[in-house]
């Protein structure tokens, strides 16, 4: 099976970057011979949807903000949930798409995309500020998030 886990976010917007932070947790703890690819990216819509290209199973590590925060608190969602949460077509530019969007385009015009994309997300707090520290609540969940990952994945790989 073809793994790959994509921690997404910019690493220098405080909050935002603690997909990326997830990420390299996950590759120090993996051992050297493992079959996953584990990535970081701080893109989205189209280009998101294009790195996944190849892959049966994907896992995405994310920030999210709801309306009522819970800062750090951890949600395993499926691109249906996404889709609860993420109703528009467009992202933040009317020349791309959000991933909902890029995935069924990708799909109908014969793409191999992942049979299954699951979501970690993590809620944060500050997405706006420059700066490379995440807010504390957030930076507690990273052992947590990042150890629900790697028993998901040797699920996978047992």
């Amino acid at each position: 099976m073809n793994l790959l886990v994509i921690g997404l976010g910019n690493p220098i917007l405080s909050d935002d970057g603690v997909g990326v932070r997830i990420a390299h947790e996950i590759s120090k703890k993996l051992p050297e011979d493992n079959p996953v690819e584990v990535t970081e990216v701080s893109v989205g819509g189209l280009t998101l949807m294009e790195s996944m290209i190849g892959y049966d199973r994907v896992i995405l590590v994310d920030a999210i903000q709801l309306d009522d925060p819970h800062p750090g608190l951890i949600h395993r969602m499926s691109l249906d949930d996404l889709r609860e949460i993420s109703p528009t077509q467009h992202s933040s530019s009317p020349h791309d798409t959000n991933l909902i969007t890029a995935l069924e385009m990708g799909k109908k015009i014969g793409l191999n995309l992942p049979q299954e994309i699951i979501i970690y997300a993590i809620e944060v707090v500050n997405v706006l500020d420059f700066g490379d520290e995440l807010t504390p609540a957030v930076a507690a969940a990273i052992p947590e998030a990042t150890e629900a990952i790697l028993a998901e994945l040797r699920t996978t790989l047992l």
